[in-house]
């Protein structure tokens, strides 16, 4: 019986408000994530941005975007940029790690050995400890 009430126009006026709900959501959390982010607010202004967007959402949000849009991608540019960084960290620490097996044990008893400060005789006697011979 509902569906029978439904046209075609009805169902494509419902997408359209369905898609726009969806965006304004979006642009919600979009200001919210930019609020808490922002290292250059601080917490009576944060609160104060956050009292705009409660109390008056589409104007709270237009507001923000129209005064501080240009800082969200700022963010968005820091935050990918930190992410990065971070990425590159884990890799550079992790590939200095894959040598800290057997491989890596027998290069640094060679490295002292060739630097004399452990003898051939101990290089020979450690290296057969760390080979479990």
């Amino acid at each position: 019986m509902l569906a029978s009430d439904f046209g075609t126009g009805q169902v494509f006026w419902s997408l359209v408000w369905f898609t726009l709900f969806f965006i304004w959501v979006w642009l919600v959390i979009m200001v919210f994530a930019d609020i808490f982010r922002s290292q250059d607010l601080h917490g009576l202004h944060k609160f104060l941005w956050v009292l705009l967007v409660i109390a008056v959402p589409y104007v709270g949000v237009f507001i923000y975007l129209i005064a501080r849009g240009h800082k969200i991608s700022e963010h968005a540019v820091d935050d990918a940029t930190a992410a990065d960084v971070a990425a590159q960290a884990y890799r550079r620490q992790a590939a200095a790690g894959a040598g800290s097996g057997e491989a890596g044990e027998l290069q640094r008893l060679a490295d002292l050995r060739d630097n004399g400060v452990i003898t051939a005789a101990q290089f020979e006697k450690q290296k057969a400890q760390v080979l479990g011979r």
